[in-house]
């Protein structure tokens, strides 16, 4: 049989023998005569997405918003029902093609609702307790904890794309060859109080953010209830590693503070440093290298990521961040203003803040997301910053990523986005906060965190 060098569909350099593509899944048994006319044609579904031939710049220029995605929005990946979560869960490596440190997601339901189906909706997760997060619960019944699903009777999972093949160890379809979903491509997860969600995206070929969510009681018996979102530098190694670990760090440091009484600005503040030394401790984990790594795509930079948390306690609003991740407020009577509660560690904040440019100007330039603060070891000085508010009203808190803000900058744009229900179904409003993204162009990852404020009274912990 004819044989090419490299891939007709990625341009993924092969090796002899190699009957399918690495990198995309292509099956390469017919691709000797046709691999001249290979380039021209669409490349084929890989993650539930078609991948171009292209390298992922750090940033992406916004393009005019395209018309919504059915195929993305159309299949809810669980209820409306509680999902529980916090504590990290060890996948079952056979099962799971990119198993990592972060928190087991919702099934994908782009994967799904790419060949016409609906995810099927699991039960509810279990309730945590006072003092203590949730415990992660798979909102897909018939994944069996990994994307697609598992024959009849357990066993292998099932191909997302084809049905038919089984998945190997290495995440691919022993039949059809294709690289099957990630369990990190999309992430939901609810307790009352707050909701968060997280998706790829429609041009990344992984999720690079990750969040943590949770809820405690403080000394008094009160609520407190926190949220944190990540988002991996993408020009740096491991920045899936580096956000999940960040954020799993900075959510028990806040669990194991604000019981204690302390104030919530000098718990955000611990939870931002615990937060970069988790980070700094991938760099120091000398030649671990993981099945997903593609050097040859980025510069060997420490792992690094940017860093948001909110938390809504006895009547206050706190935020802490570093990097250009950011916390709006949206109250519930539109009529009053909307705020954005953090300022960007960015190239075009600090031209704003010298006022060498207008914000307009600022971000128009190419250079306007070149962040200038990030947790890692080649970070400059760590600065975190925390600010405390006490809305006059009642609200929600949207903490997130700019995979999120890039479609709704200013806070009347999210405002606008954000549903009018959205403090009584935060899970809802997460889940089309996410979709906004999605339907605006999903340049980047997109990660969102909803908190009603005030805190609901008697309800710490509960699922």
């Amino acid at each position: 049989m004819p044989r090419v060098a490299t891939c007709p569909t990625c341009e993924e350099p092969l090796e002899s023998g190699d009957n399918f593509c690495g990198v995309c899944g292509a099956d390469l048994a017919s691709a000797g005569p046709a691999a001249a006319v290979a380039a021209d044609r669409p490349a084929p579904p890989v993650n539930g997405v078609a991948r171009a031939d292209w390298q992922e710049p750090e940033d992406y220029p916004l393009q005019a918003p395209a018309p919504a995605h059915p195929a993305a929005m159309s299949a809810p990946a669980a209820p409306d029902g509680p999902v529980a979560w916090d504590v990290p869960v060890t996948p079952d490596a056979s099962a799971v093609p990119d198993a990592s440190d972060a928190i087991p997601p919702a099934a994908d339901p782009r994967a799904a609702a790419a060949f016409g189906e609906q995810p099927t909706p699991g039960a509810p997760g279990t309730p945590g307790t006072p003092g203590t997060p949730g415990t992660g619960t798979d909102t897909d019944a018939s994944s069996g904890g990994g994307a697609g699903p598992r024959p009849a009777g357990g066993g292998r999972r099932l191909c997302a794309a084809c049905r038919e093949g089984t998945i190997d160890q290495d995440g691919y379809c022993d039949s059809c060859g294709h690289a099957q979903p990630r369990e990190r491509d999309h992430m939901e997860r609810e307790l009352a109080g707050v909701a968060a969600a997280s998706d790829r995206g429609l041009r990344h070929h992984r999720n690079e953010d990750a969040f943590a969510v949770s809820a405690a009681a403080l000394p008094d018996g009160s609520p407190a209830v926190l949220a944190v979102v990540c988002d991996g530098v993408s020009s740096a190694t491991r920045p899936d590693d580096a956000s999940a670990a960040a954020a799993h760090a900075a959510g028990q440091s806040l669990l194991a503070s604000l019981p204690r009484g302390a104030h919530p600005q000098q718990a955000m503040n611990e939870a931002i440093v615990a937060a970069a030394e988790a980070v700094n401790s991938l760099a120091a984990e000398a030649g671990r290298t993981g099945p997903h790594d593609e050097p040859h795509q980025r510069q060997q930079n420490a792992p690094a990521c940017t860093i948001v948390s909110a938390v809504v306690a006895a009547g206050i609003l706190t935020v802490g961040w570093i990097g250009d991740s950011r916390a709006y407020w949206v109250p519930d009577d539109r009529s009053a203003p909307p705020a954005r509660l953090t300022e960007d560690d960015s190239w075009a904040a600090q031209m704003v803040a010298a006022g060498l440019m207008s914000e307009a100007e600022a971000y128009a330039d190419e250079r306007a997301h070149a962040i200038t603060g990030w947790l890692g070891a080649d970070a400059y000085e760590l600065e975190p910053h925390t600010a405390s508010y006490k809305p006059d009203r009642p609200g929600v808190v949207v903490v997130c990523t700019d995979g999120l803000w890039n479609y709704a900058e200013s806070a009347q744009e999210m405002a606008r986005a954000v549903p009018q229900d959205a403090r009584a179904r935060p899970m809802h409003s997460a889940r089309v906060l996410v979709g906004h993204a999605l339907d605006g162009g999903g340049h980047d990852n997109v990660t969102v965190a909803v908190l009603p404020f005030p805190a609901e009274p008697g309800r710490a912990g509960s699922g």
